[in-house]
């Protein structure tokens, strides 16, 4: 069941399909480093992570256009458990369609 706010609209915010992105909008979001260490945080743990979980050295606001900018490009999933926004690296997906593609854009670090 997918939870709704009070407004109607889903809690959810919108993923676009792997297979609808294309490699540019990819190389293109992760181009930021803060970008990249946010997936790389989420590639080396076992778990996903909440937005307040990464030690990004931007403000608050600027760490929302980031996620922003990495869900609209495919690369994670958000959801909510409770009241924190939850982020999930969409590893399987970007291995189907970009096969090899995650772990050389964090050159190697984390888990496999």
């Amino acid at each position: 069941m997918v939870r709704t706010r009070r407004d109607g609209r889903e809690r959810v915010p919108p993923h676009p399909e792997v297979g609808a992105i294309g490699l540019q909008q990819v190389l293109e979001a992760l181009v930021d480093p803060v970008r990249r260490g946010i997936v790389a945080d989420l590639y080396a743990s076992d778990r996903d992570i909440s937005c307040g979980g990464f030690d990004v050295p931007v403000s608050r606001s600027t760490a929302t256009h980031h996620f922003h900018v990495l869900r609209e490009a495919g690369l994670i999933r958000q959801y909510y458990v409770g009241t924190s926004r939850m982020n999930a690296l969409r590893r399987e997906e970007f291995e189907a369609a970009f096969p090899g593609l995650l772990p050389a854009l964090v050159g190697g670090r984390g888990r496999a």
